[in-house]
């Protein structure tokens, strides 16, 4: 399969529409040192288009993670929950930090869901983000 083009204009819109940060865990792609990626929202094997509101930075780890899936188990009910949408929906109503701010809460089935199927705490991404914080860099609001 030939991977579907995607202007640089388009690329420069969505990264500056995400803040250049990775919509589901927030990771600043200048934190980080490594380019964020774009993810469709609607994987393109389940027909999304190379749209900008089909468009959205993720990082690397996050968006393989998520692949082709739009749906995820919750963890607490077992029944499948649509994964976040962080081009039409808001973070914050479904996520929360925890107390030292370094480890990503689902508030909803969604938000839990999504937590899970993408390892929002994958274990070297809690490091970095202790380390994010000595350094007095707060998770974004």
């Amino acid at each position: 399969m030939t991977p579907s083009y995607i202007s640089a204009d388009l690329r420069r819109q969505v990264a500056e529409d995400a803040g250049h940060c990775c919509g589901y865990c927030l990771t600043d792609e200048a934190l980080s040192g490594i380019p964020l990626t774009l993810d469709h929202v609607v994987p393109v094997a389940a027909g999304g288009p190379n749209t900008r509101d089909n468009l959205w930075l993720a990082c690397r780890p996050c968006n393989e993670f998520k692949a082709a899936q739009t749906q995820a188990p919750d963890p607490i009910t077992g029944q499948s929950a649509p994964l976040f949408n962080p081009r039409a929906q808001v973070w914050h109503e479904h996520f929360s930090w925890n107390a030292d701010q370094t480890e990503i809460c689902g508030l909803t089935a969604t938000g839990r869901a999504t937590v899970a199927a993408l390892q929002l705490n994958r274990p070297m991404l809690v490091r970095a983000r202790r380390r994010w914080l000595l350094a007095g860099w707060r998770p974004p609001d």
